[in-house]
């Protein structure tokens, strides 16, 4: 059975385009001497309604999620103030991801689906001017966004994967996407799209090159 070539290149937006936040949620964890992955346990646990959740969906508002996300870490034995994690969330734009966004666009449609809470500014929730600035550069590049705080969709939910094809035009089949979570590239994936998992911008560009066919100055 042919292939079907590829049409579309859709991107998440944190963890792709800008540093992991992973990284800030463990150099929290060391800080303040809690134990490696903490908060990432919180937020794995009740994954469809938890805290972090309902926040993506915009069915609470910040003080909301505070609250909650301190019950569930409470829950798992360290108290954690979701007001303590939001300033963690944004990190440093990739340069080179970005170029590779540039190129994919002369060839293919783009589009990003990111799952973001209505605080800070842009997808990234970057509450940092300067990082803000670097996030919101980027966000005319799409031809299309799906964002899950305006959407009350999120990601792994199949549906907004579909949505985004939609806006696209195109079939599911005929995608690439890419994703720091494999909990979100296992839908896509399912969907029909060729998925890679981000660990690293250069093994994302690697794959990314192998699947469009391009090459991405690094």
């Amino acid at each position: 059975m042919r292939m079907a070539a590829i049409e579309a290149v859709i991107w998440d937006f944190g963890g792709v385009f800008t540093s992991s936040p992973f990284e800030a949620f463990n150099r929290f964890e060391a800080e303040k001497g809690l134990p490696h992955d903490l908060i990432r346990s919180v937020n794995r646990t009740n994954f469809h309604d938890n805290a972090w959740a309902r926040f993506e969906r915009t069915e609470i508002d910040a003080a909301g999620f505070d609250t909650l996300f301190l019950a569930e870490s409470t829950a798992l034995g360290h108290p954690v103030r979701g007001a303590d994690v939001l300033p963690l969330i944004s990190g440093n734009v990739r340069p080179a991801m970005v170029g590779a966004l540039k190129a994919c666009k002369a060839v293919f449609k783009v589009g990003c689906i990111t799952n973001n809470m209505a605080t800070g500014e842009g997808a990234s929730m970057a509450s940092d001017p300067k990082k803000a600035a670097a996030v919101a550069a980027i966000f005319p590049l799409f031809d299309a966004i799906l964002e899950s705080s305006k959407s009350g969709v999120r990601k792994p939910d199949p549906r907004i994967y579909l949505m985004m094809c939609e806006l696209l035009a195109v079939k599911p089949d005929a995608c690439v996407y890419l994703d720091d979570l494999g909990v979100n590239c296992k839908p896509a994936a399912e969907l029909g799209m060729k998925a890679i998992k981000v660990t690293g911008e250069t093994q994302a560009l690697d794959d990314l090159e192998v699947l469009t066919g391009l090459k991405f100055a690094r």
